[in-house]
């Protein structure tokens, strides 16, 4: 995928942050875009700045937890445009809260979007992708999709879980000598609304957590964010770090191995205890 000029490129979770940059950036490489998410407000503001571009754009409310509406969402693409290039599968959603006092429905929810959502759209568009002779997959994981920290274990657990699902897909791809390339996405802190739109357990501050990750975590723009996402992309990079913290943190683990963890526990607790 080195030239997007003319191809259809799905991206979900588009109503703001990373995936309106996403959809912006490559309607501006003269790509085709269809666009999907939950909120209808963000994702019409969304739609009426890739017309203000002059774009060819497709936009539609989805839930992509929902599988058999995705599965219906590829075909209504496929319909539209007539093929799909590639899928930028970037909804998700956060919560922040220790094991002890997180419920069974917090977990279930954040890995029906965060992870599901991901095998959802990359199950309903392969076949399309592979027909295309030109595909690409891109799944966005994290930061948290390489380390672990305390208060993450639903958030860690999903995106753990995208890397290891996006990992074997790229194996299967070259082996099985289809036309797809498969890239898994790892952004540190970048400025969208995530944080600020995130769930925690019953008793937490939500706003002091937000400020937290706004003020001390966030680091790149989204619009930046997306542009290194989509240059990897065009380079056909497996993997994609998204900011220089992920850069560090990743080369951290890869040296401490299990040891990281007593690190990134003292660092949080430091972090997140009261002042």
């Amino acid at each position: 995928m080195k030239n997007f000029a003319g191809k259809v490129v799905v991206v979900t979770g588009a109503a703001s942050g990373m995936g309106r940059d996403l959809a912006l950036q490559l309607a501006d490489k003269g790509a085709r875009v269809a666009i999907s998410d939950m909120n209808p407000t963000g994702l019409e503001e969304t739609r009426a700045m890739l017309e203000a571009k002059r774009a060819d754009v497709h936009a539609q409310l989805l839930n992509v937890a929902e599988r058999e509406a995705v599965l219906e969402y590829a075909d209504t693409v496929v319909e539209h445009f007539g093929k799909v290039n590639a899928i930028f599968n970037n909804a998700g959603i956060a919560h922040h809260g220790e094991v002890e006092l997180t419920d069974f429905k917090t977990y279930e929810r954040i890995m029906d979007v965060d992870y599901w959502g991901v095998v959802n759209g990359t199950k309903a568009f392969l076949p399309h992708l592979i027909a295309s002779g030109d595909g690409h997959v891109v799944n966005t994981s994290s930061l948290f999709g390489l380390m672990s920290t305390p208060g993450q274990s639903a958030y860690n657990a999903a995106k753990f879980a995208v890397r290891g699902f996006t990992e074997s897909l790229i194996q299967e791809m070259r082996l099985a000598g289809h036309p797809v390339s498969v890239s898994c996405v790892h952004p540190g802190g970048i400025k969208t609304a995530i944080a600020r739109n995130a769930t925690v357990n019953e008793g937490s501050d939500a706003a002091k957590f937000a400020e937290l990750f706004d003020k001390k975590l966030a680091r790149m723009s989204s619009p930046q964010a997306a542009k290194v996402i989509i240059a990897g992309v065009e380079k056909n990079k497996p993997r994609i770090l998204v900011g220089a913290d992920a850069k560090f943190l990743d080369k951290l683990v890869r040296v401490l191995g299990p040891s990281y963890m007593q690190v990134v526990a003292k660092a949080a607790g430091s972090t997140l205890k009261p002042r």
